[in-house]
């Protein structure tokens, strides 16, 4: 028997309706069955994120794991593409994965040494930016989300969000992130991109000091990864030092990483639109701190 916490209940009732209520409910048959299939152990309690349960367990040869069950969708799909891509090497090392369900055996790092707990913001995001810096180095594998599709579909719906936008400098704001994205959007770019890297999926380890967790991954460029460093511990007055720090570590074309940045920004945007919500305040200002970094790198450029 396993404990389903109601937070994970409810969020996947929240994105995933029907679909969510009945992973939910199968989640107990499910566990059971790949306990049983891969010989593991139960070695603590559940623990969750918006989407997956994931559960300590031991394997058979008394080595630990955790146990990752997922919805299976777009997303999760790629995720045990890009883990075997990196083969362990900055990321958290996949041991087993079930096609049809998406359920993953993988390496149990330490959830109780997080990124997210260093004290010093500069540190993380150095941090972020020397795995990022990594993991981009590979190539996308075959199969997974191109960065170019999803660049495309966001311009194609940008003019019904803007519509939806009351306010005229928040309307312009998004206008001028779409205008970048278009710049870029022929060129999207062919390094395999984990695009969740914030600084609760980076934990430690006894055989590496950082590892990634948590991908959703896309087939793009490594100038879409920094959105999550410059909104983790959100300061404004220290977006200029991140993109600065983030761009130099990646060594990236700063216009291009500026106009990939703001792409990450629309994403944001309209999702939130879609959903109903305002702009968010801490996203415009994010987008009008990086005009002045993008100002520079034009400069820069001549």
């Amino acid at each position: 028997m396993i404990d389903i916490p109601r937070e994970l209940a409810a969020s996947q009732e929240k994105f995933n309706g029907e679909a969510g209520r009945a992973f939910i409910a199968g989640l107990p048959e499910l566990t059971a069955h790949f306990l049983d299939h891969w010989d593991l152990s139960l070695d603590g309690p559940p623990m969750h994120g918006v989407s997956a349960l994931v559960l300590p367990v031991v394997r058979g040869d008394g080595m630990p794991a955790v146990l990752k069950l997922q919805v299976l969708d777009e997303e999760s799909a790629g995720e045990p593409v890009a883990l075997r891509a990196w083969g362990g090497d900055g990321a958290v090392r996949l041991l087993d994965h079930d096609e049809f369900t998406g359920t993953m055996l993988l390496e149990r790092l330490d959830e109780t040494r997080m990124l997210a707990h260093v004290p010093h913001a500069h540190e993380a995001v150095v941090t972020i930016a020397e795995l990022l810096a990594h993991l981009t180095s590979f190539q996308a594998p075959p199969g997974l989300r191109s960065l170019g599709d999803i660049a495309r579909g966001m311009l194609d719906r940008t003019p019904r969000a803007l519509a939806r936008i009351p306010d005229p400098e928040a309307r312009r704001l998004v206008s001028d992130c779409a205008a970048a994205l278009r710049e870029v959007a022929d060129e999207p770019g062919d390094r395999l991109l984990h695009w969740d890297l914030h600084d609760e999926n980076v934990l430690a380890s006894d055989r590496a000091p950082w590892l990634a967790i948590d991908p959703k991954p896309l087939a793009g460029d490594p100038g879409f990864e920094l959105w999550p460093a410059l909104d983790n511990r959100y300061d404004p007055e220290d977006i200029l030092w991140r993109f600065d720090a983030m761009t130099d570590i990646l060594a990236l074309d700063r216009a291009r990483a500026h106009a990939w940045t703001l792409a990450r920004l629309l994403q944001n945007t309209l999702w939130d639109i879609e959903d109903g919500r305002p702009v968010d305040d801490a996203q415009l200002e994010i987008a009008r701190r990086l005009g002045r970094a993008g100002t520079r790198a034009s400069r820069r450029g001549r």
